[in-house]
């Protein structure tokens, strides 16, 4: 009877100390794929921009976790980066910054333990939920100027796409990562990952073009600007696009997080004892 009681014990000693809590930083790069990378099929290296972020990671065991992270980072496009002239023609350009929270479990292969350099060098797979937060704007006469507000589609008129879209959106967070612990208390990291986001408004490319003369009235002339810009291409008056497609309205934005990381690792958590503790009583005889 005694055995049957002591083997459930060991059980939960072992998972008890496998579980461990780390906090960390991830310093890399930000890139992104919509209407302004190549209509949503081209990811252009030379758009990639400094990104950086905290993290905090819960495992439950060598196999499985659970990260909260927040990360911050720009990304941006232009029309000027296609060889084609149809594209070039369209002349849109943007950046934002963006704001981006995941929620991701994590199952590291083959498995990853740091007390002790047990199993120090393990690849990890995750996935989750996120959101994302931007402010997208388009380089015009000399500065960057905030485009939502402005409604370049038509957003909010009458025949215009919609209302203004939001600036928040949902995000599925997915992608790879490999880590190494250099020391039972110290671990080195490299991560890449996706985010497929629920807006396709990350450029402030989307739906049709709007009629110019309706946003010149209603919104004034830099929304008309910035909504048609054919002509600062042509150097002529703009091409009438009223209700002709100005972006991609099938796929939504893309962008993507990647970077080295760098956490600490709280082996005495409390629910796996003091190990450091633990590890030094060990040492000692006692008479």
């Amino acid at each position: 009877m005694k055995r049957f009681l002591i083997l459930p014990l060991v059980f939960m000693t072992i998972a008890l100390q496998a579980q461990y809590f780390e906090m960390g930083l991830q310093l890399g790069g930000t890139n992104y794929v919509g209407d302004l990378s190549f209509n949503s099929s081209k990811l252009y290296l030379k758009e990639t921009r400094f990104g950086a972020g905290l993290f905090g990671r819960y495992n439950f065991s060598d196999l499985f976790a659970v990260k909260l992270a927040a990360n911050f980072g720009n990304i941006g496009g232009t029309d000027a980066n296609v060889n084609i002239e149809e594209i070039r023609q369209r002349n849109l350009n943007f950046r934002t910054p963006l704001f981006d929270f995941a929620l991701t479990g994590e199952v590291n292969i083959p498995g990853f333990q740091p007390y002790n350099l047990n199993r120090p060098i393990s690849g990890y797979l995750f996935a989750g939920i996120g959101a994302v937060n931007f402010q997208p704007k388009g380089f015009y006469q000399g500065a960057w100027t905030n485009l939502q507000p402005l409604g370049t589609e038509g957003q909010g008129l009458e025949g215009g796409d919609g209302s203004l879209y939001g600036r928040w959106a949902l995000t599925i967070p997915f992608g790879v990562g490999f880590k190494y612990a250099v020391f039972d208390k110290l671990t080195l990291g490299l991560e890449i990952g996706a985010r497929k986001t629920f807006t396709d408004y990350l450029d402030d490319v989307s739906g049709n073009y709007a009629d110019i003369g309706l946003l010149l009235a209603e919104r004034g002339e830099v929304a008309a600007a910035l909504s048609n810009r054919t002509g600062e291409y042509l150097n002529s008056e703009p091409l009438d696009l009223t209700g002709q497609a100005r972006g991609d309205q099938v796929n939504s934005d893309w962008y993507f997080i990647f970077g080295l990381t760098v956490s600490y690792n709280f082996l005495d958590n409390g629910l796996s004892g003091s190990r450091g503790r633990n590890k030094r009583r060990q040492g000692c005889q006692t008479f």
